[in-house]
């Protein structure tokens, strides 16, 4: 039977999960109100220039938050506060867009850019939320519920955006800005709940060595305090190591050989998570179907259908990501993508083109399901898997910054490809599908290499795996304690009964011995 606390500690990562909601409704946004007669109209029908730049803007936004604000904020100010701050800033530019004046076209854009700030803040701060206080061994299954949730921003939007394309006469202008405004709804449920939950007891414990703070975040989410206590000492013991061995700040970015590799590693997942295809397929499914089907309506259902998928897809990485392990759902994706894109660029182009410049109904159903197809191979592995991989393999003193950096690289990647893609798909049509094609195998080649397991190892001993050192072996013999996994807890019984003094005597033992050493 599951315990309270650990559906509690679920609860808590759901809602810090709820943040990717904020990224998954934005993806499509932008994307549904394309489509509206109204929102053209509205702004004076922007050029393909305007188009570029308005993804462009968010872009801009989201790399900066997650490059140079989305680490500093989710260390010093702490990892709810990174996620409070960037639902603020969200919900400003959903009034700012929603609201801009005829024509104000430049507002719209700064809107833009503050959705992309406020995300790379809660993007980068998330994750490692969710990390920090996942026991080991479902870690990845509760992470797995972060891409999930960005298959419902998507799910939300879609299914608005397809509401509204049914009632344009009666809604006029607000067609657009209802699937805007509809942003503000995630943000606010989140700020209602975010300063109700415990803090990280790595933060708690590395700002001020709050240990009774961190003990009492572990004593909400841990069945035993035999557990509370283990993992309090595992933590003390690596950020000890990261203190006296290495360096407690983000110089270990460049200092730190087995961190390099890793920044190196999770650059190339991250940016390679938005080449497979389905960063394109996010931005321009819309103008991807209108090669293949005529009615707008239409094409909103198939955007729509797609999201729901996108969700029920996603859920598959929580029963196979900590059962078969990260590389596998890697690898099979990556072939599971490329023969997708293969099949489809064939199916498209050496199929006849009616009048009018699109397919024949069963071309086009084929098309669909092979680009749903994609989807499921897509939303558990590169989809999911690469948030899980990517929020585990960093040591406490550069998790947040090197998170934030990473992640972010996924919309560096994404730009840039959005940037030729749609000159590449006019002019090339779905030959542009077989580039695509390639990238994937490429890929899945590159974690076949490069990239090692990671499935239920715990935070603190992960560096093993890329060369480092055993942060909590090495934080034991600093502190000169024996057994650097376990804490010793006297005459505590296994409800946490008796004195402080009594929980807390292996760490308190070890401190002692250390400053007299010092």
């Amino acid at each position: 039977m599951v315990s309270s606390k650990r559906v509690y500690n679920w609860y808590i990562s759901l809602v810090a999960a709820a943040c990717m909601v904020l990224y998954g409704y934005d993806a499509s946004v932008y994307n549904t109100v394309q489509g509206s007669k109204h929102w053209i109209a509205y702004f004076n029908d922007p050029n393909a220039e305007i188009i570029g730049s308005i993804n462009t803007a968010y872009t801009v936004g989201a790399v900066c938050g997650g490059f140079f604000f989305g680490g500093p904020v989710a260390d010093f100010a702490g990892r709810k506060v990174g996620m409070a701050v960037g639902c603020i800033l969200v919900i400003i530019a959903t009034f700012m867009m929603t609201f801009a004046p005829v024509g104000g076209i430049g507002t719209f854009i700064g809107g833009r850019v503050l959705v992309g700030l406020g995300q790379g803040l809660a993007l980068t701060a998330g994750p490692i939320y969710i990390g920090e206080l996942a026991p080991a061994e479902i870690r990845g299954k509760i992470m797995s519920f972060w891409q999930a949730f960005y298959s419902v921003g998507s799910f939300i939007a879609y299914w608005v955006g397809y509401a509204t394309s049914k009632h344009t006469a009666t809604l006029g202008e607000w067609d657009w800005r209802m699937v805007i405004i509809f942003q503000l709804l995630v943000p606010v449920i989140i700020l209602a709940l975010i300063f109700f939950i415990p803090g990280t007891p790595r933060w708690y414990i590395k700002h001020g060595n709050n240990v009774e703070k961190a003990r009492q975040a572990l004593r909400q989410v841990r069945d035993t305090e035999q557990e509370v206590e283990d993992e309090i000492l595992v933590i003390r013991e690596a950020l000890e190591f990261e203190k006296e061995a290495i360096s407690g700040s983000y110089a270990a970015l460049w200092k730190d050989r087995s961190v390099r590799k890793r920044l190196g590693i999770a650059l190339v997942l991250n940016a390679g998570q938005q080449i497979t295809g389905q960063g394109t397929l996010n931005t321009y499914s819309t103008k991807i179907y209108e090669k293949v089907f005529t009615n707008a309506s239409q094409i909103a259902l198939i955007n729509a259908l797609n999201a729901t998928f996108g969700i029920i897809f996603t859920l598959n990485a929580t029963w196979t990501v900590d059962r078969f392990g990260r590389r596998f759902l890697f690898i099979v994706g990556a072939m599971g993508m490329a023969a997708c894109m293969l099949i489809v660029a064939a199916v498209e182009t050496e199929t006849p083109t009616l009048k009018g410049g699109t397919k024949s109904e069963p071309v086009g159903i084929a098309i669909v399901f092979l680009l749903f197809l994609f989807a499921f191979f897509y939303k558990p592995s590169w989809g999911a898997t690469t948030w899980i991989w990517t929020s585990e393999i960093f040591s406490m003193n550069c998790r947040a910054q090197a998170v934030g950096m990473a992640s972010q690289t996924q919309n560096v990647a994404n730009a840039i490809v959005q940037q030729f893609f749609p000159t590449f798909l006019n002019n090339d049509g779905f030959y542009a599908f077989y580039m695509f094609c390639g990238i994937n195998i490429l890929l899945g080649a590159f974690v076949w290499f490069c990239v090692p397991e990671t499935k239920k190892i715990s935070l603190e001993e992960i560096d093993v795996l890329f060369g480092g050192s055993n942060h909590v072996e090495k934080g034991g013999d600093l502190l000169h304690i024996e057994d650097a996994h376990h804490a010793d807890l006297g005459g505590v019984g296994p409800e946490g009964q008796g004195t402080n003094d009594a929980i807390t005597d292996g760490i308190i033992r070890a401190e002692h011995t250390h400053e007299i050493k010092e």
